[in-house]
């Protein structure tokens, strides 16, 4: 891939680094994606360091409840596996990365098993699979019966221990840092008082690998914890990388239904419950998907979320219900006791009441921009998992397929790392030669929120869009222009900073495209458009902070500028 036309020349508002370690790679995240990067890197004798924004075991990894999907059962096969994904991709899938994912995913799940994770299991000894959304088979390996993540997580973190990798935790990773040749030479990051260091510091190294996760935070209600607040998409557009498809946000289509006011980290109700044969009903009981997909309350996540979405605007009510009373008591508390306890816990028992569901932003399916192994448009800078759009998931995520790409791909480039091996970089450049970003108000967070709920949420149009990109600019210039009310630089407001900028890219992105495809559903046009919208809309950041937003079919080919969003 070749590198962005020009790189922004901005940063965060911060102090310059207090303190430095050096490095050959640092990988910023720990879940799936981070931790195995890491563990491959080390295991290749590169010295690494895993950067984390909270506790070595909090990364969004652990909230991951269905489980990770791969061809593992009788009579499936990676070319199955690859039709589902391609089908629930909506015609934006990467086929040869999809292809990648499937035929590497069945021994990738294997090494992570040898590494120390433990899946259900038969009494002979069998992985249990289950089957959830858009899978025409059961392929879903689960772990704890809804704990999938829990255990993944637990498995490498403990091999990260036992393997000594230098870690710091309690870290808000700022910037990438560059040498005078413009590669990758580390990033700087605050560490929140807690650690063997505190405050602004730097970690010098020629490979720097995101594995942040998520930007669900840009929303009001999600699933996604506090932490998913889009650091490593707005620093990679700082650095000048390319981002691409963050118009398609998945929303999950059965989040436990708390109340029009909840806001932030909803509990998820994962798919697997209607592998298991639960139904959605309305308030009468009427299963209103029968007749809409030949897989019903299985079909891909964007038709089921709009089609709870369409039922709750027809009988005008803010939620719709999951049925599973059928199953009774023993097999909610056999295979489901997580979401058991999240239910009960807020007066709900499945077991005797249908669980009042809604959807809520749950993933992105793009982010920044990657090739098969991971290298981003940035010279020594790797994206993988959530942050990375590698073109597996296209316009909607096939159920269960994004611990298998963090996996799968993270194995990648840490042999990509390893075959690149030895890399050097320059002496960093100073950040004072760079465009510091205002600090944005960190109560304007909620205000960000309520404008993406409402304007770019699983309802979208050409109005909302645009009322939510000019409220948002309006939050940016409330800011900016009261030098009075200036907050001074810290976590929440870098935090803030960088939901502000997933968001404008976010609406800019969902504003150009003028179809409904995927989880991108726009009420004012809501058909799939022509094959002339086969093709992905990519966004970089200009040094005026511009977002200059252009239209690709192929990385072999230059794309076109379409439109430039100013700041």
């Amino acid at each position: 891939m070749t590198a962005a036309p020009q790189t922004p020349g901005i940063r965060l508002d911060a102090p310059a680094p207090g303190w430095a370690i050096s490095a050959d790679v640092v990988v910023v995240g720990s879940g799936v994606a981070g931790l195995t990067t890491a563990l491959g890197c080390a295991a290749a004798g590169l010295s690494t360091v895993v950067v984390t924004k909270a506790r070595l075991d909090d990364g969004s990894t652990r909230w991951a409840q269905g489980g990770i999907a791969a061809a593992l059962g009788e009579g499936d096969t990676p070319e199955q596996h690859l039709a589902d994904t391609l089908v629930a991709g909506a015609g934006l899938c990467d086929e040869e990365a999809v292809r990648t994912l499937v035929t590497e995913g069945p021994g990738a799940v294997h090494r992570l098993i040898a590494a120390g994770a433990h899946f259900d299991t038969s009494a002979d000894g069998v992985i249990e699979l289950t089957r959830e959304g858009g899978h025409h088979r059961r392929r879903i390996a689960h772990a704890g019966g809804d704990a999938t993540g829990v255990e993944i997580s637990r498995a490498l973190v403990e091999a990260v221990r036992d393997a000594g990798l230098r870690t710091i935790e309690n870290a808000l990773v700022l910037d990438l840092l560059t040498d005078a040749a413009g590669r990758t030479a580390g990033v700087s990051l605050h560490v929140m008082g807690e650690g063997q260091h505190d405050g602004v510091g730097a970690v010098h190294a020629p490979a720097v690998v995101l594995a942040t996760g998520g930007m669900g935070q840009v929303f009001a209600a999600t699933t996604n914890p506090a932490v998913s607040t889009g650091d490593g998409v707005a620093l990679a557009l700082r650095a000048g990388a390319e981002v691409s498809d963050l118009e398609f946000v998945q929303f999950h289509p059965t989040v436990l239904f708390l109340g029009t006011e909840s806001e932030g980290q909803q509990p998820l109700v994962s798919e697997a419950v209607r592998g298991e044969g639960a139904h959605l009903v309305d308030a009468s009981g009427v299963r209103f998907l029968l007749g809409q997909h030949e897989l019903a309350e299985l079909a891909p996540r964007d038709i089921v979320a709009k089609a709870i979405m369409r039922r709750m605007r027809e009988q005008d009510a803010d939620h719709m219900y999951l049925d599973a009373r059928h199953f009774g008591a023993a097999m909610w508390e056999r295979r489901f006791p997580t979401i058991l306890a999240a239910c009960r816990a807020h007066g709900i028992d499945p077991v005797t009441e249908p669980v009042p569901v809604a959807p809520a932003a749950h993933y992105a399916s793009g982010g920044v921009r990657t090739d098969l192994h991971g290298r981003t448009t940035v010279p020594g800078l790797w994206a993988c998992g959530e942050v990375a759009c590698t073109g597996v998931h296209g316009a909607n995520r096939l159920a269960s397929n994004s611990l298998l790409e963090g996996l799968v791909f993270a194995e990648r480039i840490a042999a990509d790392i390893a075959a690149l091996a030895p890399l050097t970089a320059g002496e960093p450049k100073s950040p004072d030669g760079l465009s510091a970003l205002p600090p944005i108000a960190p109560e304007a967070r909620a205000a960000i929120q309520r404008i993406m709920s409402l304007g770019a949420g699983v309802l979208r149009s050409d109005d909302s869009l645009r009322q939510a990109a000019a409220a948002l600019e309006e939050v940016h210039r409330a800011t900016a222009d009261d030098g009075e009310k200036i907050p001074e630089p810290g976590v929440e407001s870098w935090e803030t900073a960088n939901l502000l900028c997933v968001a404008r890219v976010l609406t800019a992105a969902a504003l150009e495209r003028e179809e409904t495809r995927g989880c991108h559903w726009r009420e004012d046009r809501p058909d799939r458009a022509a094959a002339d919208w086969d093709r992905h809309l990519v966004v970089r950041m200009a040094p005026d902070r511009s977002l200059v937003v252009t239209r690709t079919d192929s990385t072999a080919f230059p794309p076109t500028v379409l439109r430039e969003h100013q700041p």
